[in-house]
């Protein structure tokens, strides 16, 4: 869906799908190689049950359910990475798990749950000021703030939804502008042209979004030119 050797070169962690929304054991042993032969830390990216819709879909799931298949999903890529020399060093969730963690709370201490369970010094990334990084907070599993630089945000700090027009961006340029601001300042203009202030220890870009290489590559030039140290948040 991307492509994966090229980001790798650039990227300082990768969020890798361990099977549920996407990936499966050839993608994940391949990815692991490569991201342990560049030392690029690897990410757990746990998500839904739901290959049909990229784990953009909200599904129903008991909260103990939730927690054991996060813990399973970790556990399969921690295996791959291994195996490459290298091991899970946090995890991310993807799409719709993202999403929905992000503001309800049983679903957040769910997830956050199924980290503790694997290893309780996993880092989690999350959306700041939310529901799942104050879980993790209140169950002592290290935290580490995010924000995208390919997404528009709302007003309220949160991602605004793929159905509309505008939420991913596209421009280059623009992104990287953004990505700059975003690791400086941490204040961007939001959906609606107001100023938002988002304080974050990483910055997203997706892999599978058309044009991500040169999106990540023109990022890295403008903060690498700005004098901002590029290291793994892990």
């Amino acid at each position: 869906m991307g492509d994966d050797d090229a980001m790798l070169d650039i990227v300082t962690s990768a969020n890798v799908a361990c099977g549920f929304h996407a990936g499966e054991a050839r993608v994940m042993r391949r990815v692991c190689d490569r991201a342990a032969e560049r030392g690029v830390a690897i990410g757990a990216h746990v998500g839904y049950r739901d290959l049909a819709g990229f784990g953009r879909r909200a599904l129903d799931i008991a909260p103990e359910d939730l927690a054991d298949e996060v813990l399973y999903q970790i556990g399969a890529l921690d295996g791959f990475a291994r195996a490459a020399g290298s091991r899970v060093r946090y995890v991310k969730a993807h799409g719709a798990l993202y999403n929905t963690a992000a503001v309800e709370e049983e679903l957040a201490a769910a997830l956050v749950e199924g980290v503790r369970r694997y290893h309780d010094e996993l880092g989690l990334l999350c959306p700041p000021d939310s529901a799942m990084l104050h879980a993790a907070k209140a169950a002592g599993v290290p935290t580490y703030a995010e924000a995208f630089a390919d997404r528009a945000y709302t007003p309220e700090g949160r991602l605004v939804s793929r159905k509309k027009p505008g939420a991913v961006l596209h421009d280059a340029s623009e992104v990287a502008a953004r990505a700059l601001t975003m690791a400086t300042s941490g204040d961007i203009t939001d959906a609606e042209g107001g100023q938002l202030t988002l304080r974050a220890d990483s910055l997203c870009v997706h892999g599978d979004t058309p044009g991500a290489v040169e999106l990540a590559q023109q990022i890295r030039a403008s903060l690498t030119e700005a004098g901002v140290s590029l290291r793994a948040f892990v």
